[in-house]
């Protein structure tokens, strides 16, 4: 081992609370739960796995204190890992491609990163740019893939692992269900593979949503053989990985997974839905998550489930989005609320844009 010492965690347990507009907007599920990831150290799930990554790296390297991460990103990956190697005192250079957002610029240089270089029209260009121009340069140098790396499956698999260790603590055995959204697959193995490890693959759906333009894993799923997508034309960016990693596609096949694709209108609507029923805000890709729980897609989609069933719903978070990306959606996708439940008990029902009810008021603007 290359330190004396252990390197501190890189991520935090994050808590499982029990939404009440949520459960409500479900209808017959008495306990959706979110799993609250957007509280880890850089905002979004991407935490547990690129710090898992990190922390056995350093842990493990022959000269530790000689190492320089490096981490080709859209965003959050390159957030995360900037995060972590902060606090392991260690150097990040960060590439990512010309599509990437000023905001998530500024949040991943505001975090420490010792280098930021932003080239190429998509990732795959800044990740073969990192490979060949930097990384084979730099003997101390690591390779910080954003889901394709087993130790970041580990690391998310970490998230059921509290799970379970918090519904037993309120004396609830097991979800019945869990949703995540899916872009690299990332976060879906690590899912998967802890659900294995708490034997409860067999009695436990999940759910591995996507949206239409960023659907690499129903693709593959629905031609039986990994899928290159030519592009991505999803708002849910964070979800833009226009080829799934190998063991997602392989773990998703089996029977407790059901693939599943929404709109960027409905995930959208997630994003505001949730900022007016629990003053949390979330990129579209986590808004996916959220989105099923309204007007009876969880029944069309999971109709296994039943009145007692639990469902964890992963906010998996990101930090691509500001209040002005969320009235954006508002305006471009308002539409949609006329196909949105008119239940008054739901607090979201009465801020909804484009109102169909007396009752409704958009306090956005």
């Amino acid at each position: 081992m290359g330190s004396l010492s252990s390197p501190p965690k890189l991520w935090i347990e994050t808590p499982l609370i029990e939404s009440a507009a949520l459960s409500k907007a479900a209808g017959w599920f008495v306990f959706p739960n979110d799993r609250l990831e957007n509280l880890q150290p850089s905002g979004s799930f991407k935490s547990r796995g690129i710090g898992a990554l990190l922390y056995h790296t350093y842990l493990n390297h022959p000269k530790p204190h000689l190492t320089h991460f490096y981490c080709p990103s859209g965003g959050n990956a390159g957030l995360a890992c900037v995060t972590a190697a902060k606090t392991l005192g260690r150097p990040v250079t960060v590439v990512v491609p010309m599509s990437t957002k000023p905001l998530m610029i500024a949040k991943i240089r505001n975090a420490g990163a010792s280098e930021l270089i932003q080239i190429g029209e998509n990732w795959a260009e800044a990740d073969a740019y990192l490979r060949n121009e930097l990384l084979e340069k730099d003997e101390g140098g690591v390779y910080v893939p954003p889901f394709d790396h087993s130790e970041v499956w580990e690391g998310n698999s970490t998230l059921v692992q509290e799970v379970a260790d918090q519904m037993r603590a309120v004396e609830e055995e097991k979800p019945d269900a869990m949703i995540c959204s899916v872009g690299g697959g990332g976060l879906l193995c690590g899912v998967l593979l802890g659900l294995e490890r708490q034997h409860w693959s067999k009695s436990c759906k999940v759910l591995a949503l996507e949206t239409e333009g960023a659907d690499s894993l129903n693709k593959a799923l629905t031609k039986g053989q990994l899928v290159t997508l030519p592009e991505i034309t999803s708002i849910a960016t964070s979800l833009g990985a226009t080829r799934v990693a190998q063991k997602a596609f392989e773990l998703a096949q089996k029977h407790n997974v059901k693939s599943a694709i929404l709109s960027d209108a409905e995930a959208a609507m997630g994003c505001w839905r949730l900022a007016d029923d629990e003053r949390i805000m979330v990129e579209a890709a986590c808004g996916i998550n959220v989105a099923v729980c309204y007007d009876g897609r969880l029944k069309q989609l999971l109709a296994e489930l039943t009145p007692e069933s639990k469902v964890v719903i992963v906010v998996c978070g990101g930090s691509n989005v500001t209040l002005e990306t969320l009235m954006a959606y508002r305006t471009e996708y308002g539409w949609i609320e006329g196909k949105t439940t008119d239940d008054k008990g739901i607090p979201s029902t009465l801020s909804a844009p484009n109102p169909t009810n007396g009752y409704a008021v958009d306090v956005w603007r």
